[in-house]
């Protein structure tokens, strides 16, 4: 199945940090716009953070502002969420997505990885 595989979310405390990982299963995520969704079970998915394909434009949900910082690493093919400052709101489903068309509406999802953030 050729789809976006989330990785590295867990347990933190409010205050502490995760690193969230994606990578494409079966395909070059990077030949792709890679952008980070999150859902809380009985909401609708936002977005938090997105990067373009070529890596020249990155968007930033105003929530996660000067907390989360999204990143590429071209000979890994990898993308990163790296989250700081973490708040018990910011707990939910995280889910990398892969988009060509710029607004993620027929994007290729990932299964999603669980963060919880509590103390």
């Amino acid at each position: 199945q050729v789809r976006p595989v989330e990785s590295g979310g867990g347990l933190a405390q409010p205050g502490g940090s995760l690193r969230l990982s994606c990578v494409g299963l079966g395909f070059t995520l990077l030949d792709h716009n890679v952008g980070w969704f999150r859902q809380v079970s009985g909401k609708e998915r936002e977005a938090v953070a997105c990067i373009s394909f070529i890596g020249d434009r990155i968007v930033y949900a105003d929530f996660v502002k000067g907390r989360f910082t999204i990143s590429r690493d071209d000979a890994k093919d990898t993308v990163y969420l790296q989250m700081n400052s973490l708040k018990p709101e910011d707990t939910a489903v995280y889910y990398c997505a892969t988009d060509s068309s710029g607004n993620f509406k027929s994007a290729t999802w990932g299964q999603g990885t669980q963060v919880t953030v509590s103390s």
